[in-house]
């Protein structure tokens, strides 16, 4: 029978198994995401001169306007803003059937591996000695204490 101990650590153990697992299967649903829109606005693209309006942490908004007239400002902001500052000018390329859905003109989703592989790699930097941690202490539990 187990003691209180030992399934603590097993619980450590699938916890840290499980933890990093999930963030490494986020982050390569990120990268699809990406991949998956790049193909939405490569489909049918649409291109534009857009007005940055805000920077921030979580997203960069801008606005432009469609050949039919009308202003669009994605909700969720532009993606692959990186460098951009506000009241800047910059060309976009959209999905013509829905400008919501708007990029940077020349970035791809090839600028995600860089971040997100990084992710996963301190992820499993951490999580490895971790679980190295909780094996050892778990080996030298098992072995019996000299009579």
């Amino acid at each position: 029978m187990s003691t209180k101990r030992e399934r603590a650590r097993r619980a450590g153990w699938w916890a840290t198994i499980g933890v990093a697992s999930l963030l490494t299967v986020m982050c390569v649903c990120l990268l699809f995401a990406a991949i998956r829109n790049d193909g939405a606005i490569s489909e049918q693209l649409g291109t534009a001169t857009a007005t940055v309006d805000s920077v921030a942490f979580d997203r960069t908004i801008i606005h432009f306007e469609t050949p039919d007239g009308i202003v669009h400002s994605p909700a969720n902001g532009v993606l692959y803003p990186d460098g951009l500052a506000a009241g800047q000018l910059v060309r976009i390329e959209y999905d013509a059937s829905d400008p919501e859905l708007a990029r940077v003109a020349g970035r791809s989703a090839t600028l995600t591996l860089l971040p997100l592989g990084s992710f996963v790699f301190f992820t499993w930097l951490v999580a490895g000695p971790v679980l190295w941690w909780i094996r050892r202490v778990n080996k030298r539990a098992a072995v019996p204490a000299p009579a």
